[in-house]
């Protein structure tokens, strides 16, 4: 690991991740999260904020980013639910099948090498009524964004921590073996090849 993925890169994604549209994306999912939580990819703890004490009992965190959960630990301080980092093992969720009610994942997906064993993790340790929460930017719907798209993403991929800007997240989700129970998806401001966002649920 490079002193640039050490040190640089989790201040620079906890501060583009941190922006006022990616927080007001953020908001509007993972206050819909209950029960016990598993949050994928639980970085710097941007999320916690806005879990609702009152429907949820604990939040496990996932993140391979010993720096990120750093920040992560000195957020979780500042919230009343109880927060626990976990580990990530061979690509394996260090937890029992069915031991979660929620999963949220915000800004993750576009970032994990192998998607698909990931979701299949998730499938394993979600309860059957249990529902992922998602929200992630990925595969725009206009030709002309996902040349630029297509261009960016092997030049992107370095300095962003291996995010693809153009993975198609329910394309993905549905190979993982989920069904989209909600999905919304738009535009945030900002450059078009970054922004597109989807959100909803998936079962």
């Amino acid at each position: 690991m490079t002193l640039y993925d050490r040190y640089v890169l989790p201040r620079l994604i906890d501060f583009a991740c941190g922006m006022g549209d990616v927080m007001k994306a953020r908001a509007t999912i993972v206050p819909r999260a209950e029960g016990r939580v598993l949050e994928i990819g639980i970085g710097s703890g941007l999320n916690l904020a806005f879990y609702d004490a009152a429907k949820v009992s604990a939040i496990v965190g996932v993140d391979p980013s010993a720096e990120m959960q750093k920040l992560a630990r000195s957020r979780a301080a500042q919230i009343s639910i109880p927060v626990k980092m976990i580990a990530l093992e061979l690509n394996q969720i260090q937890a029992r099948d069915a031991s979660f009610d929620s999963i949220v994942c915000t800004f993750t997906l576009c970032t994990i090498p192998d998607a698909l064993a990931a979701l299949r993790e998730m499938r394993r340790v979600l309860k059957p009524e249990g529902r992922l929460w998602f929200c992630e930017h990925g595969l725009a719907p206009d030709a002309a964004v996902v040349r630029w798209q297509n261009r960016l993403t092997p030049l992107w991929k370095p300095m962003a921590g291996g995010c693809h800007l153009n993975r198609d997240i329910p394309r993905v989700l549905e190979a993982g073996g989920f069904v989209l129970g909600e999905l919304d998806s738009r535009y945030l401001p900002g450059p078009k090849p970054m922004t597109f966002v989807y959100r909803g649920w998936a079962h």
